[in-house]
């Protein structure tokens, strides 16, 4: 197990009040995405408001109503959109990799986010039970992609983020060694120089370490902030 890395500290942007999300999320069109009205979106996020809470909530789609492949163009930086990398056509199969780890409902909230940046340079092998240990569930995909599209602050160059809350079930039962993440594109390879800069769903190996992805991680989930 590596030590925890020091860093700076880094004031992350909280997500914003939940009729401010609602509404982001609204002029995204990912209601439609959803199969949600407006109407749906923010009468949940007035009911679950709750005035001057300690630490907002993200306010965030189930991911069989709105999909990995579906919210990544969404993503915006420096005017460019957000892609998923050409060899993850079956990103929308990594599924929560905890039993019951998503309530069963349309949309529901992230609590006590954390980018895991003192984890930078641990492999998802070495991360998953230090989060175990510390109380905290990794973040999906989807959730870590709802995160930026209400804060694109939060992804930074050298600050990226893996999501191993998502993972890929094999036909045989054993899990793909493929772990998503997301991060900036520096416009090499496949991507193509006018990606560069843009947001980039791409994934990393089980066992490897980067030195510039934490892992995003929460203190749980639930339908209502009360």
């Amino acid at each position: 197990m590596p030590e925890t890395k020091p860093v700076a500290s880094t004031v992350l942007p909280v997500p914003p009040a939940l009729s401010v999300q609602a509404e982001r999320l609204i002029e995204l069109g990912v209601h439609e995405i959803a199969g949600l009205s407006a109407a749906e979106l923010r009468t949940f996020a007035k009911a679950a408001e709750v005035p001057a809470a300690g630490g907002r909530a993200l306010l965030a789609v189930h991911p069989d109503r709105a999909p990995a492949s579906a919210l990544a163009p969404l993503l915006r930086r420096d005017g460019k959109p957000g892609f998923v990398v050409t060899d993850m056509p079956d990103v929308d199969h990594f599924a929560p990799f905890e039993t019951g780890a998503l309530p069963d409902a349309p949309l529901y909230l992230v609590t006590g986010l954390d980018r895991g940046d003192h984890m930078a340079n641990w492999s998802p092998e070495e991360a998953l039970p230090a989060l175990a240990e510390e109380d905290r569930t990794p973040l999906l995909l989807t959730e870590g992609i709802h995160w930026v599209l209400q804060r694109s602050a939060v992804l930074e160059r050298n600050r990226c983020f893996m999501t191993i809350g998502s993972r890929l079930r094999k036909a045989n039962g054993t899990l793909d060694s493929r772990t998503p993440a997301i991060w900036i594109s520096n416009g090499t390879g496949r991507d193509g120089r006018e990606r560069r800069n843009a947001p980039k769903v791409g994934w990393c190996w089980w066992g490897n370490r980067h030195t510039w992805l934490g892992f995003a991680s929460a203190t749980g989930r639930r339908t209502q902030d009360v």
